[in-house]
């Protein structure tokens, strides 16, 4: 029954649209991938992700900015963070650190395994794993 389903992407509610679509199109590397403002419905979309997205089989992130909500939101304490795999965690973290990003976890083995992870902050306090892969 699920054989057709497929992940298709993640919302976060962002303070600040064009800080955090620079931090996830600067030093995290993806893309933009589309954008749409609703006057109507007080609130812009951001689309953005790695490669062609949904379109390549890749899962996105929604990033929703509500106009008015500058004083952010509760992260909460349901959710955890947002994984990424990638070729070079120690790499990226020098990337995201020269870009004043927020390291919570530096580069380095799991404890008790091998896998290389690190944890950095999104501007409104995301956490997002790096995994080595």
């Amino acid at each position: 029954m699920t054989d057709n389903y497929r992940f298709i992407h993640t919302m976060l509610r962002v303070r600040n649209l064009e800080k955090s679509v620079a931090f996830y199109t600067g030093p995290m590397g993806m893309k933009e991938l589309r954008r749409r403002d609703v006057p109507g419905g007080k609130y812009t979309l951001v689309f953005v992700g790695y490669g062609e997205g949904n379109a390549g089989g890749q899962a996105e992130i929604e990033l929703t900015y509500n106009y008015g909500q500058d004083d952010g939101y509760e992260v909460g304490t349901g959710f955890g963070h947002l994984a990424i795999g990638m070729p070079d965690v120690y790499g990226t973290c020098e990337k995201l650190r020269a870009a004043g990003a927020k390291l919570t976890r530096e580069p380095g083995p799991v404890q008790h395994g091998s896998t290389i992870i690190a944890f950095v902050e999104d501007p409104d306090g995301y956490k997002i794993e790096l995994v080595q892969r």
